[in-house]
């Protein structure tokens, strides 16, 4: 109970920051309203689908038993999910944690290059 409470803790934090980050790039009161309406609402639908994702995918690496997900980077461009960590996972947790990866909806690839293993 106590790690899904820090997992929900982390994951609000995560979309919170986030989804701000995502919707101040998107405000520009210089231009007229049927532009931006027109695009950069498509952008920012991306942005928010791109924060759920990673956050969805650090969440699930978090109550993940056997995975260090504290120490796993999640980064997500257009459904392509990006893990990376300075700490050395073995072959079986690199594989877990893609995996967990891949099972998030509107994932469209995962790359896992960036996650150092034995």
């Amino acid at each position: 109970m106590k790690k899904f409470a820090i997992a929900a803790a982390t994951a609000t934090a995560l979309t919170l920051t986030m989804a701000n980050a995502a919707f101040a790039q998107t405000t520009q009161a210089t231009q007229a309203p049927m532009m931006l309406a027109a695009g950069e609402v498509t952008e920012a639908k991306e942005d928010v689908s791109d924060t759920w994702i990673t956050t969805k995918v650090k969440a699930d690496l978090l109550t993940e038993k056997g995975i260090p997900g504290t120490d796993i980077k999640v980064e997500t461009n257009k459904g392509v999910v990006s893990l990376s960590s300075m700490t050395v996972l073995t072959d079986a947790q690199k594989t877990t944690a893609v995996a967990i990866a891949k099972k998030i909806k509107g994932v469209k690839a995962v790359s896992a290059d960036g996650l150092k293993s034995e």
